[in-house]
């Protein structure tokens, strides 16, 4: 998931790229060693900077993919036809090249075991991606809080993760523009709270990610069902040059 990059004082540095591997046409995922990196909390994001040979610079901002307790750090990149700098880590990119990059960022959109829950994750397209880490995390550290997720994708085709999360029980996954015929979870556009049936009983913490269109409309769903909007965190994207 990119985001446009946000002001820091974090401190630069080059990482080795370990493997890229596709993950759908559209989107790889990049793992990484950092010698100096601090470590990171699920929901957190870096930044990544490239540069030209003529000194031209572009930075873009990509969710972390992988867990805190990962071995190597994971950035999932969704490819934009006309950007800067998604076609490049998607389509060029090679194990052992060097990519600039500063985090971890954000402490706002993190979950971790001290938080609790229930935890409730409403995802559109690329916003899957931080949840990745959340669950993850989740798992690794054997947590009992209950979990939720509600992914919304254009096809079983542009499912991110798609092997780890239609293995889970506690995900639905709803497909908007194209099916299989033999799919049997939820089909076209509908409410995210018809999809999921999430009646706020037991005050879940709940999380949403994706285009800021689908951001607003799914937090004004929950809040309409009597969702607690001090307990929604939202993270949105939009066009930001890719």
């Amino acid at each position: 998931m990119a985001r446009a990059a946000l002001p820091g004082r974090l401190t630069w540095q080059l990482g080795r790229v370990v493997k890229v591997k596709p993950e759908t046409s559209r989107t790889s995922n990049i793992a990484l060693e950092l010698p100096d990196w601090p470590g990171h909390l699920a929901g957190q994001y870096v930044d990544v900077r490239l540069t030209a040979v003529d000194g031209y610079q572009a930075e873009r901002s990509y969710s972390i993919a992988s867990g805190p307790e990962d071995p190597e750090l994971v950035l999932t990149v969704e490819r934009l036809d006309e950007g800067e700098v998604s076609p490049y880590l998607v389509d060029e990119l090679r194990a052992g090249d060097e990519l600039e990059l500063r985090g971890p960022i954000g402490g706002y959109f993190v979950w971790e075991e001290a938080l609790g829950g229930p935890l409730l994750m409403v995802a559109g397209g690329s916003g899957v991606v931080p949840f990745r880490a959340m669950l993850r995390h989740h798992r690794a550290t054997e947590s009992t809080v209950p979990v939720r997720v509600l992914y919304s994708s254009r096809s079983l085709q542009d499912v991110i993760y798609r092997e780890e999360l239609l293995a889970r029980d506690d995900v639905r996954v709803a497909l908007t523009r194209a099916w299989p015929d033999d799919w049997s979870g939820h089909r076209g556009r509908r409410r995210a709270t018809e999809r999921g049936r999430v009646a706020p009983a037991h005050s879940p913490q709940s999380y949403i990610c994706g285009p800021s269109a689908f951001v607003e409309a799914i937090a004004g769903q929950l809040v309409d069902i009597g969702h607690d909007p001090s307990r929604i965190r939202t993270e949105r994207f939009g066009p930001t040059g890719g």
